[in-house]
């Protein structure tokens, strides 16, 4: 049984939220703040946490970066949930840390499905071997991506997509296929979502100077090279 970590001030939505998520199967707790879910989250990992954005005191937003930034919370599975449906909120959102974000109003199948997406793409790839390109490598039964034998710090989903991208090195991918291959069940995950974790992935790989071998192929989609490049675009 999943542990779902519900972090939540409106009352009504939690409990509607907890409802339908035990009859689902989950295991629920709630927290109606920021520090009440840190006191959760530091108490027992949860397999998944469900986050408001605008929460008393610290914003959700905050937390998630929080989390993001310490090796325990690092990968841990955070689908936004919230009023704010703007791009930019949800561009925000996934930059924060997010796996996923969902605007209210919402419908309960809708926020299962992307739940039983997101603790999918969360699956251990132990039996998965290592795969080395250029001075870059990846091992998935550690979770450790390395250049040239210096550590690169790289989040839960850039880790699926430079897997992806390591093991298909020099083909074009369009956003959609990227989709399909690294998130899955995709049928509710904007294109944009791509190129936010593309940016987050280039990000992670600058200090080893390994960023431009993600290059864009415009109007086509994106390709790992096996050799730095001068653009990025």
């Amino acid at each position: 049984m999943s542990r779902v970590l519900v972090v939540e001030d409106e009352s009504a939505i939690a409990e509607l939220v907890s409802i339908n998520l035990r009859h689902a199967g989950y295991e629920v707790t709630i927290a109606p703040s920021a520090e009440q879910a840190q006191r959760e989250v530091d108490r027992m990992l949860p397999d998944l946490v469900i986050l408001d954005w605008m929460l008393p005191g610290q914003s959700g937003l905050s937390l998630a970066r929080r989390w993001r930034g310490e090796a325990r919370t690092r990968e841990l599975p955070i689908i936004m949930l919230t009023a704010r449906s703007e791009e930019a909120d949800k561009v925000s959102g996934l930059d924060a840390g997010a796996d996923d974000y969902l605007a209210k109003p919402f419908s309960t199948q809708e926020l299962l499905a992307r739940m039983r997406a997101v603790l999918r793409r969360k699956a251990p790839e132990a039996l998965d071997e290592a795969v080395q390109v250029a001075g870059l490598r990846l091992d998935p039964s550690t979770r450790r991506v390395s250049c040239e034998g210096r550590e690169v710090k790289i989040g839960p989903t850039e880790f699926r997509l430079l897997h992806f991208f390591m093991t298909h090195p020099e083909r074009v991918h369009s956003r959609a296929q990227l989709l399909d291959r690294v998130w899955g069940d995709h049928v509710f995950i904007e294109e944009r979502t791509v190129d936010v974790h593309v940016k987050r992935l280039r990000e992670a790989l600058t200090p080893v100077q390994c960023a431009s071998m993600i290059e864009t192929v415009r109007g086509a989609g994106y390709r790992l090279t096996q050799q730095a490049s001068a653009t990025q675009a």
